[in-house]
Formats: structure tokens, sequence, C-alpha cells
């Protein structure tokens, strides 16, 4: 079955991995916020991360300024979708200390490891991250400060309980458990997340997440991302969900905020610019590609949408970097 989360996600191409295990003994509290570096040797360059913390074991409270503290318990993942500053404690009004003056390094190049508190009850969470490229983001955008969901429920728990217990056994072993696995996992829980917010959405709320959860904009939005150059049309597409064209319009927009085809061509774009970042094919095969049967009119889009037409934004991005 088509999943449009999955599908939008695999075009925002995120990349995640584990870089820190902490050990915490109540009264213990630290401000966090993750930071590029962190990210090495996953990530040269993020442009936008995505902060994780996974309790293996204990407890916590996790604040951010002007909120009240989220308390996460064994087998939850708390996940900051814009890497806000953040404290982390076993109780709150303790005086916070810098967790990046308590990190010691892995041996042998391994895991970043924390040890630190007051000799009381023990908390061990994980820290993992997820990066992209992209400075900007839509869904990213939509989602709230915080999210926080339990491994031991979800569509998939079962896959998801199984890597995150395969991922604490190396890590209590002392190993590092492989980047494939770990940013596999990291994508997956961040899923997870997100349409466990979707979920929550309520009928006066619009934007992408809420069209996820509709049958009718769901499939649209699936079809969509699957077949991303194929020449469709609003009437097409509402003849693949059975609604009429006007009716469909209608429904996609107010929940989308924006009609189908717009929708299309905004994503069209993004494609095409992840493809020109990573030089895949030429401004021809690139247009084709992402469904534009001239290259005249993908230039015309493409500078519509983003300044510059496209080589020009290669070039430029080229001498950027």
């Amino acid at each position: 079955m088509l999943d449009p989360l999955s599908e939008v996600l695999r075009a925002v191409r995120l990349t995640g991995g584990v870089f820190l295990d902490a050990r915490f003994t109540a009264p213990w509290c630290v401000t966090a916020q993750l930071a590029p570096e962190d990210c090495k040797p996953f990530l040269s360059s993020p442009a936008q991360l995505i902060a994780y913390h996974f309790v293996i074991e204990g407890s916590l409270l996790l604040g951010l300024e002007g909120s009240t503290p989220v308390p996460v318990a064994a087998g939850e993942i708390v996940i900051l979708p814009r890497n806000d500053g953040h404290i982390l404690g076993s109780a709150a009004g303790l005086a916070p200390v810098k967790a990046d003056d308590l990190i010691q390094a892995g041996a042998d190049g391994g895991l970043a490891r924390i040890a630190h508190g007051g000799g009381g009850q023990s908390t061990h969470i994980v820290c993992g991250f997820l990066g992209s490229e992209e400075a900007h983001n839509p869904l990213l955008a939509t989602l709230p400060p915080v999210l926080k969901i339990d491994i031991r429920q979800g569509t998939s728990r079962d896959w998801v309980e199984a890597s995150v217990k395969f991922a604490a056994r190396e890590l209590a072993e002392g190993k590092f458990a492989s980047s494939s696995v770990m940013s596999r996992l990291s994508e997956l829980l961040f899923v997870e997340a997100v349409r466990n917010y979707a979920s929550t959405l309520d009928d006066a709320q619009t934007g992408w997440l809420k069209g996820l959860r509709d049958p009718y904009v769901g499939r649209a939005l699936a079809l969509l991302h699957s077949r991303i150059a194929a020449p469709w049309t609003a009437e097409m597409l509402a003849a693949e969900v059975a609604l009429s064209r006007s009716a469909f319009n209608e429904r996609f927009a107010a929940l989308v905020g924006m009609p189908p085809i717009r929708y299309l061509t905004y994503w069209r774009l993004h494609m095409a610019k992840e493809r020109l970042q990573e030089g895949r094919g030429t401004i021809a095969q690139i247009a084709h590609a992402v469904g534009y049967e001239s290259e005249v009119a993908f230039n015309r889009a493409f500078k519509r949408e983003f300044g510059l037409p496209p080589a020009r934004w290669r070039d430029a991005r080229a001498a950027g970097a």
C-alpha cells in the first residue's frame, strides 16, 4: 500500500544516526542542543537537524523554554523536529549543567558517553539525530517543537522494538551499531512520531499531515509521490480516488492548503533540485525524470520557484560548496 508520509520523507532525504550513550543518576539536570559536529561522520554539513532521545532505563523530564516539562519513561522516545535547545533532568527545578561539558570520547573512536549524577535512581538514554541538507522543509515546519512516541505501540511496533533492542544491546556491550541500521532506525522512529502526531490533529487544522489522514487526499498524495513524473491532471487524480473533479480539488485544497496540481509542481521542482544538487544527469534528463516534457518549460518553472534557472542554480551551489 502506498504511504505518502514515507514517500515525502524519502524526498526530503533525511540521514540519521546515534551519537551519544548517556547514563545519569538522580539528581541530575543538563542543557542540551544538537550541534553539526555531533553528526560526523554521518553528515558533513547538515542545514537542518532533528534531535531525539530514547529512554532505555529510568525516566526523565524534558523542558523547553515557556512550556510545561514533558515526562519521558523507559520505552519512550522524545523527538525535537527543529532541534530546539532543551533541558533534561530527573526532576523539575534543578540547576542544569551543559551536557557538552560532560561528554567523553568513546574508546577506539566508538560512541561518545556521559556518566553523571548524584548516585540515586539510574536513567539510561541514547541520543540520536536526523539531518537534512535542505534548510527549509514545509513538513518539518508544520510539526510541534516536541513529539513523543512509545516504541511498544504503533504500526511498526515489532520492527522498531527489535531494532532498538539490538542497538541497545550493541551499546551495552561497548559496540557501535552499524550506521545503516541506526540510520534506518532513526528514520523509522521519526516516521512513527509524525504519523502518531497526524492522528491527533483535529478537524479544524489543515496542512499536508491533515491531508494524509483523509482517505481520498491521502491516496492522491501517495500516488503523486510514487509516480512524480506521470502526466497527472486534476481529473485523473479525481478519477483515481473516485471523486468528482470539483469535489476532489476542493477537498485537497482545504486539507493541504493548495490545489493538487500546484502541490505536484512544488514537489517536482523539489525533486529536481535534489537531483541537481547530487549531479544526477543533465538538465534535460532531470526535467524528464520529474515530469516535464519540455526543458524550456522546466527552466521557466524552476526559475519561478527558486529565482534562478536550474543550470545557474547548480553552478551557484557548486561555487558555494
